[in-house]
């Protein structure tokens, strides 16, 4: 049975959609059989795994409606090595129709279940903003991977994030839990990432990945191509971060069946809170006289 995770983060451009093509490639890489959703209605984690958004006759919009299932709506990367339920702007109109349908944050997830078998892993590539899309990717999952990168605002964008899983973990998804924090876009040389970088080892552990991405020129690229980073120019370092942090994902992960309760068992807290803000900007440096 597949396990299934929601790469997720409520604060744009932190390299969401990034892992979630890349992680999906270095999986297939290490041998696992995995599924990437696109639950984005522009489209960029399709796109980004070799697929082309506009030729797709069916899509995750379909499967959403009722209207196909996942084994119909699903397409195969070659060059990536996954399958792929796709996304395209007609997703968009996707809310407005569950609006005033029955289960209409578990319509995935009841999807999913056919499927399940089929794979190791189930990414879902969920859009930043708080949507009916975005809960039907929290209410599938078994867990929440959360990119972010070492910065201030991350780290306040982090609250709000947790606090949402809070929400659907106690009402709508009890097996729901934050698997860790992947930090991302990682410079070094920066004093202040190094400091958030702390300070995230410090209050959450073992919940922070022990690999590292870190900023790589061809990691942008690759999307431009068509392609995940781990496809496009495996031998960049970036490229062998994903691949690492696949490894280190399948070393660490129980079988699915270990992060499923009993559903009449009551839900369990939730193992995180939000952290303290204390990174201190640095001293000023005195005028010369």
């Amino acid at each position: 049975m597949a396990k299934i995770f929601c790469i997720a983060n409520q604060k744009g451009g932190v390299g969401k959609t990034t892992t979630t093509v890349n992680l999906a490639a270095g999986l297939a890489k290490v041998g696992q059989r995995v599924l990437m959703i696109d639950l984005d209605p522009q489209g960029n984690a399709t796109m980004g795994s070799g697929i082309d958004k506009r030729r797709l006759e069916t899509t995750v919009y379909d499967v959403l409606l009722e209207s196909a299932s996942v084994a119909e709506a699903r397409v195969t990367s070659e060059r990536c090595g996954y399958d792929v339920l796709g996304a395209n702007r007609e997703l968009a109109g996707a809310e407005v129709e569950m609006v005033a349908l029955d289960r209409r944050e578990k319509r995935l997830r009841t999807a999913l279940a056919a499927v399940g078998a089929e794979y190791d892993f189930i990414l879902i590539d969920c859009p930043p903003s708080l949507s009916l899309l975005t809960l039907n990717g929290l209410c599938a999952a078994h867990g929440v991977i959360v990119p972010m990168q070492c910065e201030y605002f991350a780290l306040e964008g982090l609250t709000d994030l947790v606090n949402t899983i809070k929400q659907v973990h106690a009402n709508l998804n009890k097996n729901l839990q934050i698997i860790g924090l992947l930090r991302v876009m990682f410079d070094p040389r920066i004093t202040l990432q190094q400091q958030v970088s702390e300070q995230l080892k410090a209050h959450f552990g073992d919940k922070v990945f022990d690999t590292v991405i870190p900023r790589n020129v061809r990691l942008a690229e690759a999307p431009s191509y068509g392609l995940p980073g781990v496809v496009f120019d495996p031998p960049a370092k970036g490229s062998q971060a994903f691949v690492t942090f696949a490894e280190e994902l399948v070393r660490k992960m129980p079988p699915a069946s270990a992060m499923t309760s009993d559903a009449s068992a009551p839900a369990a807290p939730m193992p995180m809170d939000p952290p303290p803000v204390t990174v201190h900007a640095p001293e000023e440096t005195p005028e010369s006289p």
